[in-house]
């Protein structure tokens, strides 16, 4: 592993940064109209909010201040990110898991649940159904389980690197699994991941506990609490956190994440790349607990509050949500999305059509294809990305800030979107898609203003219908 900076060795990594008491006090502060609009104006201009101005957000329960929020999410959203939208897989690697975790079909004592962890070979395969579809970037997904160490994820994302069919590749893989040492962060970081993400499930200390049984890996609070600092303390410096809203007051989740984000800013930086938000959904041998389930309405309110408070963290919403869900909250805050998402082991080419419930972590809200939810987007007038560049240039953690503060990273990311879009055109889309990526593309083109980087985006483009591909800024 190489030696920590100087900075990495003084942070305070270790520390239970959630003040319960605190958080719920804050929860209980009537609302302010008028400091709401001060708040939203601070958040316009693209300064992170306190933990104090996030629960004066969520303290906003009138129509016309929710409105206010949501009219200010859109413009923040499109002030950042533009009109883009990233597009990713899930490929689950493995469900064999010492955990128990009550909301999980892969919980260990779920005895109908079909254990199997992918060798090369479906690995393989997998992949190549991922590629045959346009898939660039992948997140691997892992159970906790003595067999599932650092060396073995090095090695499932190295072999994914290496799968090439046609023009086929996959440029960027992420992880999602369970917290490591330093040395096992290292080990990963060796192999050229993008994000490693751990989502602390929940940040209610009792909650937490009564969920995670204390004999299992992830009764340890502390420990996952800390994990994505230890990443960053081992030179990860892209991590994303998240929560799964439904095992306590959606409220002090959204809280406990701003202060997660804080906190990360506070002590190596830079916060965190992005923020997931998934919702309970029905699986396997799981009883749902209805007492703090979020409804469709506080759902968009809460991805709308995170956009206001964490303006340059990219937010993730998953395939767990129904479509219509999805197209909603795109336009206020979310900026990356997963699409044709399976996450039954083998899934991509062993299970047909319709979902496999002894085979799937959850049930998803979202099975359509990649080109369906592409030509969506397109129709809705965002541009899918498949971008990767930032991550391949070094463009991460506090350098990405670098770029994305004074928003100079629209003049990277939009190009790059444009000619990533333009290969999927190409190469896989239906012809439907096609024409409405074609007019998009049009369109954007049509924004820019003459010179230099505007002709150096249509030399790309006219490469890349001659053959060329991965060209980026």
């Amino acid at each position: 592993m190489t030696l920590l900076s100087e900075k990495y060795r003084l942070s305070r990594s270790g520390v239970d940064f959630i003040d319960e008491a605190q958080l719920h006090g804050l929860l209980e502060s009537p609302a302010d109209a008028g400091k709401v609009r001060e708040i939203i104006a601070k958040s316009m201009a693209k300064r992170p909010l306190a933990v104090e101005e996030t629960a004066a957000l969520l303290a906003a329960t009138a129509p016309e201040q929710i409105e206010e929020i949501f009219a200010a999410a859109r413009q923040l959203k499109r002030d950042v990110y533009g009109n883009r939208i990233v597009l990713f897989a899930p490929l689950y690697i493995g469900n064999e898991c010492t955990n128990d975790c009550h909301y999980c079909a892969f919980r260990r004592s779920n005895r109908e649940q079909i254990r199997r962890t992918l060798d090369e070979e479906d690995i393989r395969r997998q992949v190549l159904a991922l590629e045959g579809k346009g898939h660039k970037r992948l997140i691997l997904v892992f159970g906790e389980h003595p067999d599932y160490d650092a060396r073995f994820m090095a090695e499932c994302v190295r072999h994914v690197y290496s799968i090439h069919s046609g023009r086929g590749e996959i440029r960027r893989v992420n992880l999602n699994a369970a917290p490591l040492d330093h040395e096992g962060y290292a080990t990963v970081k060796a192999a050229n991941i993008g994000t490693y993400q751990i989502f602390q499930e929940t940040y209610h200390h009792e909650t937490y506990r009564k969920v995670h049984p204390p004999n299992t890996r992830k009764g340890d609070y502390l420990w996952r609490l800390d994990g994505v600092a230890r990443a960053m303390e081992a030179e990860c410096d892209d991590v994303g956190i998240g929560a799964l809203f439904g095992l306590y007051d959606w409220r002090f989740e959204v809280l406990s994440l701003v202060t997660h984000a804080l906190h990360l800013q506070k002590h190596y930086g830079v916060g965190p790349h992005t923020i997931s938000f998934p919702r309970l959904r029905p699986a396997q041998g799981v009883h749902l607990d209805e007492t703090y389930l979020v409804s469709d309405d506080d759902f968009k309110r809460l991805v709308a509050i995170l956009r206001l408070s964490a303006p340059y963290t990219g937010l993730i919403c998953t395939a767990r949500e129904p479509p219509q869900l999805r197209r909603e909250v795109m336009a206020f805050g979310v900026s990356q999305i997963d699409a044709g998402s399976r996450v039954e082991l083998g899934g991509y080419t062993e299970a047909g059509d319709a979902q496999v419930v002894e085979r799937e972590q959850f049930e998803l809200g979202d099975i359509r294809s990649l080109d369906e939810t592409m030509r969506e987007l397109l129709v809705d007038g965002y541009i899918p990305s498949f971008c990767t560049s930032c991550y391949r240039l070094g463009r991460t953690g506090e350098q990405f800030m670098e770029f994305a503060i004074p928003g100079f990273i629209q003049n990277l990311c939009t190009p790059n979107a444009l000619t990533t879009l333009m290969e999927y055109l190409i190469d896989y889309a239906s012809p439907e898609t096609r024409a409405a990526g074609e007019r998009a593309i049009e369109i954007e083109i049509g924004k820019l203003p003459d010179g230099a980087r505007k002709q150096q985006l249509l030399d790309r483009l006219n490469r890349i219908r001659n053959g060329e591909r991965d060209l980026y800024v």
